[in-house]
C-alpha cells in the first residue's frame, strides 16, 4: 500500500491514464457503499485505489470534482441505455413511454444518490467553469433522448425535469426514517418495493398528463 512518499509508476499513455482515472472512480464508488459522503476522504480513496495521495490529485483537485465525474459517468450510462431502449421499442403511448423510463431506471440507486449530492454539495463546491461544463455536456446528452421521444421537444424536456425531481424525491424519501405506525406508535417497517411502486404511480401520472397536453397543442 503506498505512502505519501510513494511514487507509483507514472501513467504515460492515454490508455494508462484513462485506466488510472477509472481505478480512482471505482475506488470512490466502492467506499461510498459503506461510508457517507461527508466522512469519505481523498486519503481513503487514494488508499483504496492503491495510489499515493499526490497521484490522486493529478486527476481530481477535490472530492467534489471526483464525485461530479462519477455522476457524469452514471448519467451518460443511463442516457445511453434509455436512448437504446427508445430506439428499440419506439414507444407511442404514455404507458409504453413510462415502461421504458422505468426499465431504464432499474438498479440505478447510485445515480439517484449522486443526483441528491448534485443539488446539495457538488455544484456548490466545484470550480464554476467545471460546473458550467457539466451542465453543457448534460444538455448535449439529453438532446439524444429528445429526438427519440414521441412528444415535442418542450414537452419532452418538461417530462425529463419531472423525472429528475421524482428520482431525487424518491431517493431522499427512501433514505429517510420510515415514520411511525399509526396503530402501534412504533417505527414502521419498510415494505419491499413500496417506494418504487409510489415512484411508478407518480411517473405514470406525469407522463399521461404531459402526453395529453402535447396532443391538445398539436391538434390546434
Amino acid at each position: 500500500m503506498p505512502s505519501e512518499n510513494t511514487r507509483p509508476a507514472r501513467a504515460r499513455s492515454a490508455e494508462e491514464k484513462n485506466q488510472r482515472r477509472d481505478d480512482i472512480l471505482r475506488a470512490a464508488e466502492r467506499l461510498w457503499t459503506t461510508t457517507t459522503y461527508a466522512e469519505l476522504s481523498m486519503n481513503q480513496v487514494a488508499r483504496e485505489a492503491k495510489l499515493a495521495k499526490g497521484t490522486l490529485y493529478l486527476y481530481f483537485d477535490t472530492k467534489e470534482e471526483l464525485f461530479l465525474a462519477l455522476l457524469t459517468e452514471h448519467l451518460q450510462a443511463w442516457i445511453g441505455r434509455t436512448s437504446d431502449l427508445l430506439t428499440e421499442r419506439q414507444p407511442r403511448t404514455p404507458q409504453q413511454v413510462t415502461d421504458v423510463l422505468l426499465d431504464s431506471a432499474e438498479a440505478l440507486t447510485p445515480l439517484r444518490r449522486l443526483l441528491v449530492l448534485l443539488g446539495t454539495v457538488l455544484e456548490r463546491n466545484v470550480r464554476p467553469e467545471l460546473g458550467l461544463e457539466f451542465r453543457r455536456e448534460l444538455d448535449a446528452q439529453l438532446r439524444r433522448l429528445v429526438q427519440h421521444m414521441p412528444y415535442s421537444p418542450p414537452v419532452t424536456l418538461r417530462l425529463l425535469r419531472h423525472l429528475y425531481a421524482l428520482a431525487i424525491g424518491w431517493q431522499q424519501f427512501k433514505e429517510s426514517l420510515p415514520g411511525l405506525d399509526v396503530q402501534t406508535g412504533q417505527p414502521r417497517e419498510e415494505v419491499p418495493g413500496e417506494y418504487r411502486a409510489e415512484f411508478e404511480l407518480a411517473l405514470r401520472g406525469v407522463v399521461e398528463q404531459l402526453a395529453a397536453q402535447d396532443a391538445r397543442a398539436n391538434a390546434v
